[in-house]
């Protein structure tokens, strides 16, 4: 794996710190882009050099957030979104109650089907990766076919394999399973077929998706994205990649490239389509000449690939 080409600097904050304490555009959900969504954070500014971007982790699970002001919008206090379904559910909601606590949400995946009617749009700015993680000291191969992936999923892999998936409404969780032929749904694990697969800790807390700690056995097996997993080992995100390591699939590695490789996905920022004209939002989301497409060098130090629809508004939901 192409690390070399990775930045190392110090991890970047879960959450906004510094000036001004809140944001003009504030956004939740994914765990996958919360990295480099913070990175760039740090670097999207308006025309007096302050920042736009406030982007709040999805971890710790149930924690709480203040996105706006409190003593001007009290509504602004929430429970943290966590996951990319979490998150766009967040913003539709804030939209429907007219808050103005949320302008955007980190989305991992298309999920935009779920969201019909609600006039969103999803803006693609980078690629990523999906591959499968193992412990270093595992004996399960570290490289598979799709179609072994989708027999262990099937949990007709015997009893060599612990297959885990992170929480439902994670984005790399939905695209996984989707790739290997799979509709994934809040009970997928109590479906037959798949109740050997495991979505919680060993505290009964639902897996977070891109954390290798959580690995504790040499069976367990789990999707996990290249991106993360990069910007951990490189130390520009807190490392929580413990023993994981990267499986092939299909005879391909995962590349810091994002090309070639077999689970190549577009990660995307959602946002009001009624905004999309907006000075503000434009000069951050859209076009490939907006903020967040200019700043290439952050996308990759994160470990994300560059994406040639950076900015494109045509995904829409109606």
């Amino acid at each position: 794996m192409a690390v070399a080409l990775m930045l190392a600097s110090a991890p970047a904050q879960a959450d906004p710190t510094g000036t001004p304490t809140y944001r003009a555009l504030v956004g939740v959900g994914s765990d996958t882009t919360q990295g480099v969504m913070n990175g760039l954070s740090e670097v999207v500014v308006d025309g007096t050099g302050t920042k736009l971007i406030g982007s709040y982790d999805a971890v710790p699970q149930g924690s709480s957030i203040t996105t706006k002001d409190p003593s001007t919008n009290p509504a602004c206090t929430l429970t943290r979104p966590s996951g990319s379904g979490a998150g766009v559910t967040a913003l539709v909601n804030s939209l429907a109650a007219g808050n103005g606590c949320i302008q955007f949400a980190r989305s991992s995946s298309n999920n935009s089907a779920n969201y019909a009617g609600k006039n969103l749009t999803y803006v693609p700015f980078a690629t990523d990766v999906v591959a499968y993680a193992v412990r270093s000291d595992s004996t399960i191969s570290k490289k598979l076919t799709k179609a072994q992936l989708t027999a262990i999923y099937n949990c007709a892999g015997g009893v060599n394999y612990k297959p885990l998936l992170p929480k439902f409404g994670s984005g790399t969780r939905s695209y996984f399973l989707s790739q290997l032929g799979f509709t994934d749904a809040a009970n997928f694990t109590s479906t037959p077929n798949h109740t050997c697969i495991v979505e919680t800790d060993a505290t009964s807390t639902p897996i977070e998706e891109n954390v290798g700690t959580l690995l504790t056995d040499p069976k367990h097996i789990i999707p996990y994205s290249v991106g993360p997993y990069l910007s951990q080992i490189n130390a520009v995100v807190p490392d929580v990649h413990g023993k994981a390591i990267l499986g092939q699939i299909d005879g391909i590695a995962p590349l810091v490239s994002n090309v070639g490789s077999t689970l190549v996905r577009t990660v995307y920022n959602v946002v009001p389509t009624g905004q999309l004209s907006d000075p503000t939002y434009a000069s951050v989301f859209v076009g490939p000449t907006s903020q967040i497409c200019t700043n290439t060098a952050v996308i990759v130090k994160y470990g994300f690939g560059l994406n040639a629809n950076c900015g494109n508004t045509t995904l829409t939901t109606p």
